[in-house]
């Protein structure tokens, strides 16, 4: 078997040059819209104390050392979301930050350890209006690079077309006939042991070790994410609080987190919350998700202590993270993220 040239190759290159062109014009595009709605740029620190406390992100660490060779650890961050937040308690109303974050132990045609994340912010504005810059940024990128469809793996969504409004709760009931809330309390806690039996009701496969949050996802990358975002884009919304550790409860269903994703083709770009900013609940669900880590990876992140400091202050916002190379990917036909990143990182 002949090992596919490197990146750097000369016809290599050529062959990725006009997709890469598109990425920067697209780019281009999406700061101009910012600019025009009075967003301003930050550039965010790379190195943090904690790289976020998600149960399933895995951080790439490193660690400082002073002048007196005294040693400690600082992590690449996996998303800006800590920095911005604490602009946001500076005293900044609408920011966007465009720039690189890390993720360990992901590589594949959708995942790659390094990647751009478009990541905003609008106090005081709820997520409803994230939707509607979703909807305007997919419109755009299709524009820019000359595009009438997105495709992905047979799979295609008219990024013109008014996206589709779906919660959690009616996907489940649509794609697995499974009654999701039925497994959540008033309070938002999980019986595991009734979506396990929902689960098996569905013939969907479980393990005796499966948490509710396993069996969750199991339901979402097997029988909802594959059918979502076909024909026109779809906006997943109100997820169980037990998985929206960042977004604030939904006052219609306390059930329920003012958190939702945006799906193309079957692939999610962007996610989206009404954020929280209750520092001590803050404290009790990063816990939670590091004891969950914990419990699957044997390791857990610190907390920052800074951040929850800076939450205290925080004016009611919404915020979202769109992951960029994505959004290149369907918008130039892209059959792998790397395809559309300038300078792949080596595959060890």
């Amino acid at each position: 078997m002949i090992a596919a040239s490197p990146w750097w190759t000369p016809h290599v290159h050529a062959d990725r040059r006009p997709r890469l062109m598109l990425r920067n014009a697209i780019a281009a595009s999406l700061r101009d819209w910012f600019a025009g709605r009075d967003f301003i740029e930050v550039e965010t620190a790379a190195l943090q104390v904690s790289p976020g406390n998600e149960a399933h992100l895995a951080a790439f660490t490193t660690e400082s050392v002073g002048p007196d060779g005294a040693r400690s650890p600082l992590y690449l961050h996996t998303s800006p979301e800590f920095a911005c937040k604490k602009l946001l308690a500076a005293g900044e109303a609408r920011i966007f930050s465009f720039g690189p974050v890390y993720r360990n132990r992901e590589r594949g045609p959708l995942h790659h350890p390094e990647f751009t994340m478009l990541e905003w912010y609008r106090v005081g504005e709820t997520y409803e209006s994230l939707m509607r810059d979703c909807a305007d940024l997919l419109a755009l990128a299709a524009t820019r690079a000359g595009a009438t469809r997105f495709s992905f793996r047979g799979r295609d969504c008219d990024p013109f077309a008014a996206p589709e409004r779906l919660t959690v709760a009616d996907a489940f009931a649509r794609h697995a006939g499974i009654d999701l809330l039925a497994t959540v309390a008033a309070d938002g806690g999980t019986d595991r042991d009734a979506l396990h039996d929902a689960l098996v009701g569905a013939g969907i496969r479980t393990a005796p070790d499966d948490s509710w949050a396993d069996l969750f996802s199991r339901v979402m990358v097997e029988k909802i994410e594959p059918f979502l975002g076909q024909g026109r884009a779809t906006i997943l919304c109100e997820y169980p609080l037990a998985e929206a550790a960042l977004a604030q409860p939904s006052p219609r269903d306390r059930r329920v987190a003012e958190r939702f994703e945006l799906y193309c083709c079957g692939v999610e770009l962007a996610n989206g919350f009404g954020e929280l900013t209750d520092a001590a609940e803050q404290r009790r669900r990063f816990i939670l998700e590091m004891d969950e880590k914990e419990r699957v990876y044997g390791e857990r992140y610190p907390l920052d202590e800074d951040f929850l400091s800076a939450l205290a202050i925080m004016p009611q916002a919404s915020g979202i993270a769109l992951g960029f190379d994505r959004l290149v990917m369907l918008a130039t036909g892209a059959r792998t993220i790397d395809d559309v990143i300038w300078t792949p990182v080596a595959a060890s």
